[in-house]
């Protein structure tokens, strides 16, 4: 199984151009169900894996397995969706007969409203880092290009020096599969970046690093460190509701969607392959749809008389 493992990896970069972030989601996943099979004895064979003998019911086990351990439905989903590619690339390359996954259906999830912070909320966060020193400057500029962008950490991470023009306020974003986008950057944002990209230049060390967002030792930070800094302001902000790095993208699309603009045009600037997964963001201004609703439709904005 590990060879196995190994060339698919090796799709999954070279066929899929798969992100790291994908790459080691799946990975991880083929590995615990891996490590699932070995433990119970599922399809081993002189104590080896046989491909050929992993069945729906090994893999229903394994989701039992995945059940008790508390794992939510959505996380189950993924690790099947993971699973079935995996096996989808067995069955094409002759390792396996069929995909055994195909047919297993998936466990149901609730649909959670993602957490999000308020207008008043989000601007009291962005005023949160104080100081002019370097990480202060680094702070504000990292949290205004997370809120002017809506990005995902890793978006985030990867950004050069290069990406970004502020003469005409916009960024070359690398999103998932390796797909770009341009986005345009706030008159806020551009004004912090100025700060920090002038403060930053005394920061840099050799080897010199075109990574746009560094570290306290000058090199570029890393996603965890990045969760770091953003958790620090959300704990020290004492803020509501379970919100997290990740809220500031929910609240970007919020924000626009409540602001007016059109679903499409906030799928796009998400980098959403697909238009069902922005739609989520439909559920968290239903009441100002209802309040526009009954003060435009004609049938709304009559009340039928009463007997």
């Amino acid at each position: 199984m590990k060879k196995s493992i190994q060339e698919f990896k090796n799709y999954l970069l070279v066929e899929k151009n798969a992100s790291p972030h994908t790459l080691n989601s799946y990975l991880n996943d083929i590995t615990q169900f891996q490590d699932f099979l070995t433990q119970s004895g599922h399809a081993i064979e002189f104590s080896a894996i046989k491909l050929e003998k992993i069945d729906r019911l090994a893999v229903r086990s394994f989701m039992g397995y995945l059940y008790k351990k508390s794992y939510s439905g959505a996380t189950m989903r993924r690790k099947l969706a993971t699973l079935s590619s995996f096996f989808r690339f067995l069955s094409r390359e002759g390792y396996v007969k069929n995909n055994v996954v195909r047919s297993l259906s998936a466990p149901r999830v609730q649909n959670k409203l993602p957490a999000y912070f308020s207008v008043d909320e989000m601007f009291r966060l962005l005023q949160l880092p104080e100081g002019e020193e370097f990480l202060p400057n680094r702070d504000r500029a990292l949290l205004e290009m997370f809120y002017s962008c809506g990005l995902r950490i890793s978006e985030l991470v990867g950004l050069t020096l290069e990406n970004i023009n502020l003469d005409s306020r916009t960024v070359i974003v690398l999103g998932k599969g390796g797909k770009e986008r341009l986005l345009p950057l706030g008159h806020h944002c551009v004004k912090a970046l100025k700060d920090y990209l002038n403060i930053r230049k005394a920061k840099i060390r050799e080897p010199f690093t075109e990574k746009l967002f560094l570290n306290y030792r000058g090199a570029g930070i890393s996603v965890r460190g990045t969760r770091k800094v953003v958790d620090k302001y959300i704990k020290q902000g004492n803020f509501a509701g379970g919100v997290s790095p990740h809220s500031i993208r929910h609240s970007f699309a919020t924000h626009l969607l409540e602001g007016g603009a059109d679903l499409r045009s906030i799928q796009e600037l998400l980098g959403h392959s697909s238009l069902s997964t922005t739609q989520k963001y439909t559920h968290l201004t239903l009441d100002r749809l209802y309040e526009t609703y009954d003060k435009t439709h004609p049938r709304a904005k009559e009340k039928p008389a009463l007997e």
